[in-house]
């Protein structure tokens, strides 16, 4: 059991996290100072220590020479999230916001902890394909996941802005890490920002830094994130929430390669790489004037398009064997296998929460499971019944005609996807989609909506 040493002043925060690692199996301490925490602990006997970066006292970021190996994730406030930067860049592995989201955190925890290097002050890294442990998993068999590889690969070789379109929960920040880590600035710790989750009223000062005086509370001049990204990579998450100011500020960036501090009258260059994403529409609110027309263009040098889970065909159910498999090694328990009617659950629901909301499902799963198998009931999917049986009812009211090019055992062994893929295929150049669905037993919208869910296109008709 991995054990984490929590430094925090606030009793109420300190306590929460607590529980929160101690209900997801960690073996937990805690201390309200860095003098408490080194006095009563041996710091490299823990696996990460999460740190307030304001203490009484010394700082949190103290911990991180006096922890050696052991990774430091440090929390703090988005007032202060400049400061956390400086923490990354003495060696902190990570950080987090504050009020931090339980399962963010909790990701967090996990990916430091499985991933954690030698020396403990690297950043974390996923294991790749290869084998290797420098760079982020892109993980799919579809085709669409396979040219999203490909695209990742060509663009991380240059310095391109790159747009990252999907829907949330599809793995926007996983793709924005791995063009980053196959980059020339991959030394750099890459920076994360979500535009959404950061006051309005505060995000040129966070981005841009300020000069002191320029507004009420600006006691201190400070950078800000792009001038502390400098010569590295900065993500925007959810860019289409920035304010209008705010855009402009970034166009003048883009054009330029220069910013501004908030009050200052003085330019300076910086050398920054940016990667943003949405899972709105930038166009269409260009449209409606509540994003800037030229931002848009500059940002769309490289468009990426993540798809949604529910249009990655069978990459649903190796992605969750993946994730089954680990949750059951997190959480040390006994290696489990899905239903079979738990299997067609996950292919038939539309997964609006994309793969979050399969990770999420599969960890309650394991937590519930009575044994090793997990069932509809443990996922917890909001599926009726009707949508589960509405195929196999549809198709026990009409025999297709036979695949006289199966044996009779062959077909015996095809399972109804399998049937209704091959059947579709290779009758679609002569059929019309009415024609298809009749000799099917299903209606036409349910033809199409088996093939989004298998991944058939149409033919174009000529």
């Amino acid at each position: 059991m991995s054990r984490i040493l929590i430094v925090e002043d606030e009793t109420i925060i300190r306590a929460a996290l607590r529980r929160l690692l101690e209900k997801n199996d960690f073996n937990v301490d805690d201390a309200a100072s860095v003098d408490e925490a080194t006095s009563r602990f041996k710091l490299d006997d823990f696996n990460l220590i999460i740190s307030d970066l304001r203490l009484p006292g010394a700082p949190g970021t103290d911990l991180i020479s006096l922890a050696k190996s052991v990774p430091v994730l440090i929390m703090t406030s988005y007032a202060s999230l400049r400061s956390a930067v400086d923490a990354m860049k003495l060696g902190a592995v990570d950080y987090i916001a504050k009020p931090f989201d339980h399962d963010e955190m909790l990701l967090s925890v996990r990916k430091i902890i499985e991933n954690n290097t030698t020396n403990g002050t690297q950043a974390p890294r996923v294991e790749s394909d290869n084998g290797s442990t420098d760079q982020t998993q892109i993980f799919g068999s579809c085709s669409s996941m396979q040219e999203l590889a490909k695209r990742i690969t060509k663009v991380a070789r240059t310095n391109a802005t790159v747009l990252i379109q999907g829907e949330s929960g599809t793995g926007k920040e996983l793709a924005a890490r791995s063009i980053h880590e196959q980059s020339t600035r991959a030394h750099i710790p890459m920076i994360s920002v979500n535009c959404a989750a950061i006051p309005e009223s505060l995000i040129e000062s966070e981005l841009f830094g300020h000069e002191k005086g320029a507004f009420t509370g600006a006691n201190t001049g400070r950078s800000g994130l792009l001038e502390a990204a400098d010569g590295g990579t900065l993500f925007l998450d959810e860019i289409g929430e920035l304010p209008l100011e705010a855009q402009a500020r970034l166009l003048r960036f883009l054009q330029e390669g220069e910013i501004r501090r908030v009050g200052s009258v003085h330019s300076k260059k910086v050398d920054v790489r940016l990667i943003a994403a949405t899972h709105r529409n930038l166009k269409e609110l260009a449209k409606q004037n509540n994003f800037r027309e030229d931002l848009y263009y500059r940002l769309y040098v490289m468009e990426l398009r993540i798809p949604p889970l529910r249009e990655r065909g069978s990459d649903i159910l190796e992605i969750a064997d993946k994730m089954l498999a680990n949750a059951c090694q997190r959480m040390n328990t006994a290696e489990s296998h899905f239903s079979h009617e738990a299997r067609q659950a996950m292919r038939t629901y539309r997964w609006p929460g994309n793969v979050r909301e399969l990770e999420n499902a599969i960890e309650r799963a394991v937590i519930l499971a009575e044994g090793t198998v997990i069932t509809l009931e443990d996922l917890g999917l909001d599926i009726p019944k009707t949508s589960l049986d509405e195929l196999e009812t549809q198709f026990a009211a009409r025999t297709p005609e036979p695949d006289l090019s199966l044996s009779t055992e062959e077909q015996a062994n095809l399972s109804l996807d399998d049937y209704f893929q091959r059947f579709v295929i290779e009758n679609q150049d002569k059929l019309s989609e009415t024609e298809l669905a009749k000799k099917l037993g299903v209606s036409r919208k349910c033809l199409w909506e088996r093939r989004q869910k298998l991944g058939i296109p149409r033919k174009a008709r000529k």
